[in-house]
This record gives structure tokens, sequence and C-alpha cells, in this order.
């Protein structure tokens, strides 16, 4: 990039710290659509993050994500806490941008300038989240959010990213989710710090609970927190300030116990992410755009090698490659 292009750039980042929404949007949009000076934008933020509580929600279709977290935003706003909205949607398949626009739902704080509501595509992604998100949340992080909530695309059993995301996981059911619980319980169900069974004011909550409880009961994974299962209702807004409460108890709990160990493990996750994609990036654009790869999978279809001694074999090519540049 130029001089002058990082001069820009190091502008942005100055008004972003400084709290400047339209600075944080335009990172925002070079990022997801990662454009060269991605990197060098996080290597500035980076000393800035780390002071917001970030909270991942998650949960099947239609349990009501979207109209909770405008709830929980106006109760977070009460207390006049700066907050972060990234609503994760299905990608639409001709422009990649984001299909359903859940700040649709989110009207009532649109022009509350300390809420601060991004729509995002999947673009491809099966966890359940952009592979842009963890970045976005340092921007917001660095910009002054206080808290920020990620609504996850609505998943299933394996779609699982968000707990290498959030600091507090909220998985979100509604009416009629007695048989996905049976469903989801070795996967999604796993990863809840708290459940919230939502439109309360519906039949069928208390067995939905009960039979959550009684998951928990069962699980090797609830002996130092057990996730606490809510009954809320985003319609009339009540149980919303006891979902801030124990999310507050959360990260109470996990700063007391010792957040270490547990934030090295989502920074490994991260980390191994990003190494995936740089080499993905250099096998094709790298040493092995030079005819190599044509070559071994002629060899490979030809049976004279065997796809993991091709693997190997373009993989040493390409630390050739690396070492001789």
């Amino acid at each position: 990039m130029s001089t002058s292009g990082v001069i820009k750039l190091a502008d942005y980042v100055d008004k972003l710290l400084e709290g400047d929404r339209r600075s944080a949007a335009k990172i925002i949009t070079l990022i997801e659509n990662d454009l060269p000076g991605k990197e060098e934008i996080i290597r500035r933020v980076y000393p800035h993050t780390g002071r917001a509580h970030v909270i991942g929600v998650t949960g099947p279709p239609g349990a009501g994500k979207s109209s909770l977290i405008d709830r929980l935003v106006g109760t977070l706003r009460a207390e006049d806490l700066r907050v972060g909205v990234i609503a994760v949607d299905p990608s639409s398949p001709f422009s990649g941008g984001a299909l359903l626009g859940d700040r649709i739902r989110m009207q009532e704080h649109a022009l509350d300038r300390k809420v601060f509501i991004r729509s995002m595509g999947t673009r491809g992604t099966l966890g359940g989240l952009s592979r842009a998100t963890k970045d976005v949340v340092k921007i917001l992080d660095a910009y002054g959010c206080d808290v920020i909530l990620i609504e996850t695309v609505g998943v299933g059993q394996t779609e699982l990213d968000i707990m290498h995301c959030a600091d507090s996981t909220v998985v979100v059911l509604g009416p009629g989710a007695g048989d996905r619980i049976q469903a989801m319980k070795a996967g999604i169900m796993e990863i809840a710090d708290l459940f919230v069974i939502n439109k309360c004011d519906t039949a069928d909550v208390t067995r939905i609970k009960n039979d959550i409880e009684n998951m928990i009961d069962l699980s090797p994974l609830a002996r130092d927190w057990r996730p606490p299962v809510l009954k809320t209702s985003a319609f009339t807004g009540d149980g919303i300030g006891g979902l801030w409460e124990r999310l507050q108890a959360h990260k109470a709990f996990k700063i007391s116990s010792g957040r270490s160990a547990l934030e090295a493990e989502k920074l490994k996750a991260e980390l191994l992410e990003i190494m995936y994609g740089k080499v993905m990036e250099r096998l094709s654009t790298g040493g092995l755009s030079n005819g190599k790869m044509k070559e071994m999978i002629d060899s490979v279809l030809e049976r004279r090698v065997d796809p993991y001694t091709a693997a190997d074999t373009l993989l040493e090519k390409l630390i050739c490659f690396r070492e001789g540049a």
C-alpha cells in the first residue's frame, strides 16, 4: 500500500478510537470485503481491545433472537452502556450481502448514536458466523462499545463458531422446542452459558424448561457454572432484566475463576483459522501457481501418486518457495 494509503488508514483508526461512527463503518466495510489494509488496521487497533463484554446469541431459526436482542439493547441503553450489534444473516447467492437484514427488526435503536448495528452475510461460512466477525468485534471494541451482541444465523446442531468468539453464549429456544432439544443436545446445547426460552407467554414452556434442566443435570460440563434456564418474552419484555443480570453474573464468574486458559483456547482457534486462510491463499496464488498443482493432479488421476503423497509434495514445494522468497 502506498504511503498516502497508510496515512489514510492511520487517520481512520485515530478517528475510530475517538468514537467516530463513520470511520467505524468504513473500517468494517473494508474488513468485511477483505480489502488491502485490513491487517494493518487490526495491528493498530488490537492494543485497544479486550474491554467489551461479547455476548453471542444463537439458536434455531424462529426462536426470536433478533427481537430478544432488540429488547436487551433497550435494557443496556437504560444503563447508558454503549452497544454494538453484529447480526449475521444468510448471504445472497448473487451479491454476497446479508439476505435478511435484521436491522429492520431493530429500528427503535437505529437513530441512537450509542448503538451501532451491522448486518453481515455468512458468505458461505457454515459455522453460523461470517469469517470477518472476529475482526469486526475488535473494531467495535476499540470503537468504545461496552457490550457487543452477536446474533448468529439460525443454526442447528453443529454450528458452534460462536463459542470461539463470545465471552458469554446464550442459546435461545422457542415454543415447540422439546424435540429439538433431543436433536441438538450433542452439539449446540453443550456450548450454552445461559439458556433462554423465548415467547414464554405461550404454552409448553414449563415442559421445555424441565427438559433443559434434566439435560444439565446429566451434563459433565456444568460443574463450575450451571447454565441458568430463563424464560423471556421479547414481545412484552418480561425476563429481559433478569437475563442481563445473569449475563453480568457470568462475566463476574469468568473473571473470578481466571480467564487465561479460556482466552488462550479462543486465541488458539483464531490463530489456526488465520493460518489456514493464509496457507490456502498461498497455495492458490503463491508457489503453486506455476503449474505444479496441475502436474500433481494429473499424477493422482493417473494413479502414479496417491492424494496424501501429492498433498505432502505440494506443501513441501510451498515451503521451499516461501524460504526462497
